[in-house]
């Protein structure tokens, strides 16, 4: 059975999705849609189904707004930040107060917790009485379903709460919505939301330590076996046991918790290693002239399946997307000093920084009076179209393993063995190692990790969370000509989404 064919009900379901829980009023499920709910959880097709319509509708916020868009420009990848005519002007400047990013924020805030009433609805039913669902498949769907909720919440809590230590700990975030109850929930302190995160995350990998991804790998294929249950293959599209064990990684290092993220990311490395579940991918098939895989794919431990991607890319990346909307690195070759490229990638032979990976376009816009005006840019195409049907051709990366090598080199408390970490990265990007000197310090390579980490997840909406998560209040600029030697100063601020209107007029309306 074919990706397409194992999703295929998901239209379905985003349309039951969005009769069950309205953008309105997330909670307020009447009587006929009550009855359209249970209706869906009679057969174990419609559990399924359920929980595909919420993976596909991810797609909404994660592939553009939280993925290769909004997150990255408030990163400051981009050259947008001195451009007011730019679409992602109000992003790249931290403009809370604008409509545009309210809408935006709202848009976020809405969908999230859209998405996180529908699970709840889902792992209610999973434990009714008579319920449905087969014990087969009981582990996977709940666990996986409660994975869903913790990386929601966790994400809203990145997004939205104080950027976490000890002193901030106990400041009021976000509510964290575990039941279908139609009460406004309050909102909690980070340490509580992180705490739940947590719990969830346990309770689901507990849940899925059968998931057969660690038996069997990725199934990113179809089976030979024509009688094989094929609802539980292509795990990378899914929140699988491996995927779920990073989120805790990337939990506890958030909280501060170095030992625990330590532990569960060196024992992710070490069973990834005896098992190949996600082998680094070969410099062959990251340059082939004919659907190279640009994302380096059989790395990636959970994907998006989003059919529309070309269409993002499209948007932002291609040679034709307008000056106004496009997003891209500044200066116009690859290889004079009067640019970002040259000293993002640092290492020539980086795989990452190939022609096959990176082009130089002549991009042009024309305005309502007929003037021209054209721009010489470096563009991304690490999302763009492949002509085959391999597996990767619609994926949008959401975790991969090269982040769990960094967390464990950037949480191991010897720094041989940190080193050791970034360069078995480095190795498998084609680039020379780093020689540990007696004279560097746990900073000087913390400086490694944080440039190694924004080559590998340009494009994936985690640079801005790692910059919050280490409070920096310099970052590589987005418009300079001579980028590492002239930063974006970074308010402490700008990390933190005030809480939309969505949200602050209903809890008014309430009181």
């Amino acid at each position: 059975m074919k990706i397409k064919n194992i999703i295929r009900l998901v239209i379905v379901t985003v349309g039951l999705s969005i009769t069950i829980s309205s953008c309105s009023d997330w909670l307020g499920v009447d009587m006929e849609d009550a009855i359209m709910e249970d209706k869906l959880y009679e057969t174990n097709e419609g559990f399924l189904s359920s929980l595909n319509g919420i993976y596909t509708s991810m797609n909404e916020t994660y592939a553009s707004t939280l993925g290769m868009g909004v997150v990255d420009v408030m990163a400051q990848y981009y050259n947008v930040s001195q451009n007011s005519s730019h679409n992602f002007y109000v992003y790249a400047n931290y403009e809370f107060g604008e409509k545009v990013f309210e809408s935006m924020s709202g848009g976020v805030w809405t969908n999230l917790y859209s998405l996180i009433a529908n699970l709840n609805s889902l792992l209610e039913h999973c434990d009714k009485a008579g319920s449905a669902l087969h014990p087969t498949y009981y582990p996977i769907v709940k666990g996986e379903a409660l994975a869903l909720r913790a990386m929601l919440h966790f994400d809203l809590l990145r997004l939205y709460g104080p950027i976490y230590t000890s002193a901030t700990e106990s400041n009021s975030t976000i509510p964290y919505q575990e039941t279908t109850s139609k009460e406004i929930q309050p909102l909690l302190p980070a340490k509580e939301v992180l705490d739940k995160v947590i719990r969830d995350l346990t309770v689901a990998s507990d849940l899925l330590k059968e998931d057969p991804i660690r038996t069997e790998g990725v199934m990113d294929s179809d089976s030979e076996n024509p009688n094989e249950d094929s609802k539980l293959r292509y795990r990378q599209y899914r929140l699988n046991y491996y995927a779920v064990q990073a989120l805790l990684a990337r939990a506890y290092q958030w909280k501060g918790a170095r030992e625990e993220a330590y532990k569960i990311a060196s024992d992710l490395i070490k069973e990834n290693k005896e098992k190949e579940v996600f082998p680094w991918t070969s410099k062959a098939n990251a340059q082939a002239s004919s659907n190279p895989d640009r994302l380096f794919s059989t790395e990636v431990m959970f994907g998006l399946y989003n059919i529309s991607r070309v269409n993002l890319y499209d948007r932002h990346f291609k040679e034709s997307a307008s000056i106004s909307n496009s997003l891209t690195f500044v200066g116009d070759d690859f290889i004079d000093d009067y640019g970002k490229f040259p000293y993002f990638y640092t290492d020539d032979n980086d795989v990452r920084r190939g022609t096959n990976m990176w082009s130089v376009e002549e991009l042009e816009e024309t305005d309502q009076y007929g003037n021209t005006t054209t721009q010489k840019a470096i563009c991304l195409k690490k999302y763009a179209a492949i002509a085959s049907t391999k597996p990767f051709r619609y994926m949008i990366p959401l975790i991969r393993m090269s982040e769990i090598y960094m967390i464990a080199a950037e949480c191991s408390n010897n720094l041989t063995e940190a080193i050791g970490y970034i360069n078995e990265l480095r190795k498998n990007r084609n680039c020379m190692d780093l020689e540990l000197k007696d004279s560097d310090t746990e900073e000087e390579v913390q400086e490694y990790i944080t440039a190694e980490f924004a080559r590998e997840v340009i494009g994936e909406g985690q640079l801005y969370f790692y910059y919050k998560r280490h409070a920096m209040t310099e970052v590589m600029s987005g418009t300079s000509f001579y980028s590492w030697s002239t930063t974006a100063s970074m308010d402490l601020g700008y990390y933190v989404w005030p809480l939309p209107k969505v949200e602050t007029d209903k809890r008014i309306t309430s009181n």
